[in-house]
Order: structure tokens, then C-alpha cells, then sequence
């Protein structure tokens, strides 16, 4: 598997038609932002998306996991969802699946595009 920073580097590669996205380390991972706003992470080697009520659905019919972590023994679950296998070879529909994203995570900042 890549290191780190070559992951990141490629999903900031398929997402460079997505406009302007970038990658920030934080907490042992990377948050990916297009425009200030974070709607993705990067952790352990994995893509995940930021979810809400509205898109939701398309990752749980994929059978995708939410992301989780541990702290004091206890399992936390995020608004975040791991991005299929699929789009990470296809910078088109990663694209797709990161424009959902980002409208979630518009709708969660309440801001209108």
C-alpha cells in the first residue's frame, strides 16, 4: 500500500475537476476541503464522505461503512462514510460522490450554493 501522503496525493489528483481541494493533516489523518469547508477525511488509508439525511441512503445501499474510532474504550461514529472502490480509480465519479459530500456539507454549515 502508498504511504499516507501518496494517498492523499491521489485522491487530491482525482478530485482536481472538483475544483479548488486540498488535504490538512489532523488527528493522525487528513481532512479534504474544497474551499475551507472539510467534506471528507483521510484515515488509516481510507477515503470516507461526509453524509447527512440526504445522501445518506446512497452509502448504506452500497453497504459502506460509516467511520468510527475508539476513545476510552468507547466506539464514536462520525457523519462520514467510506467512498467506494470503484470511484477511487474513476476521478469522474469520485468527483460525483465528492460534490454530495460537499453539498452535505454545506447543508450542515446551513450555507446555500
Amino acid at each position: 500500500m502508498a504511504g499516507k501522503g501518496e494517498y492523499v496525493s491521489h485522491v487530491l489528483d482525482l478530485l482536481q475537476d472538483f475544483g479548488n481541494v486540498t488535504a490538512k493533516p489532523m488527528f493522525g489523518g487528513h481532512g479534504i476541503y474544497r474551499d475551507g469547508i472539510i467534506f471528507a477525511i483521510v484515515v488509516k488509508g481510507a477515503l470516507y464522505f461526509k453524509a447527512d439525511d440526504t445522501n445518506r441512503s446512497r452509502f448504506i445501499e452500497k453497504g459502506l461503512d460509516c467511520f468510527t474510532y475508539l476513545r476510552k474504550g468507547k466506539a464514536y461514529s462520525m457523519s462520514y462514510y467510506l467512498a467506494p472502490d470503484e470511484a477511487l480509480e474513476d476521478s469522474e465519479a469520485l468527483c460525483d460522490w465528492a460534490r454530495e459530500a460537499f453539498d452535505a456539507a454545506l447543508r450542515s454549515r446551513n450555507i446555500s450554493i
